[in-house]
């Protein structure tokens, strides 16, 4: 995405990323990297300004909630707290003769290695590790949820992308961001129902949505609970 920059009449300027779609109106978004909009491509950088301008109050708005839930960043240290599957867990980092695969236990997070102040090779491990159990993971639900639908099991891929939880394309593939693994069940599974109801409606119409809630009917609560839970997933 392009990164652009809207002058406010007073003189205020807020950063935002553009993305050129097929689509046929602009659409707004405020994702953990700040304003996103998804623009016709058509439209020219003037005519989209002049769109987005009075929607100023709104964007300010929103950024500022999003300042205010802003979580402080991880440490990669001994006792840090993290979540897995919605329940809080705890990062143990020891010292130890040679450096060991992490193990999970009661709650505990254990990483052994022989230097204990690496934060960058922590930081790597606990990625990984968050990656290995989102795609077994994903991948039940996907099977549960597609057989539900009456749809073939699409192919599954992981992804890192930072403003999108998840995405459907013409060739039945899914992409799950890997940071849903620290979010409740619940979550997981509705953005798994909304990508797996693009293979039947590859847009957002009032078909799509009927789509979707033929599968998750309570999806605008889980809609919500996403946007909530979003500045702590956005912590990896």
């Amino acid at each position: 995405m392009a990164e652009f920059q809207l002058l406010l009449k007073n003189g205020e300027v807020i950063p935002y990323q553009l993305q050129r779609t097929t689509r046929r109106t602009v659409g707004l978004k405020i994702s953990a990297t700040g304003l996103v909009i998804h623009a016709p491509k058509r439209i020219s950088q003037v005519q989209l300004e002049s769109l987005i301008l009075p929607k100023a109050d709104w964007i300010r708005k929103k950024l500022a909630a999003q300042l205010a839930n802003k979580v402080d960043a991880i440490q990669w240290k001994n006792g840090e707290p993290l979540l897995f599957l919605g329940n809080d867990i705890a990062l143990e980092v020891k010292h130890d003769a040679r450096n060991k695969a992490l193990t999970f236990d009661a709650g505990v997070l254990t990483v052994a290695q022989i230097n204990i102040d690496d934060t960058t090779t922590i930081q790597r491990k606990v990625i990984l590790w968050y990656q290995k159990q989102a795609l077994p993971d994903f991948a039940r639900r996907l099977e549960v949820l597609s057989a539900k639908l009456g749809v073939p099991k699409p192919q599954l891929f992981l992804s890192n992308a930072k403003s999108r939880w998840g995405s459907c394309n013409s060739l039945k593939e899914v992409r799950l961001n890997w940071r849903l693994m620290l979010a409740p069940p619940h979550i997981i599974n509705y953005v798994i129902c909304h990508e797996l109801a693009h293979l039947k409606e590859m847009n957002h119409s009032t078909k799509f949505w009927a789509v979707v809630g033929s599968i998750y009917p309570d999806y605008k609560q889980a809609e919500k609970d996403l946007k909530v839970w979003s500045p702590q997933l956005h912590r990896l």
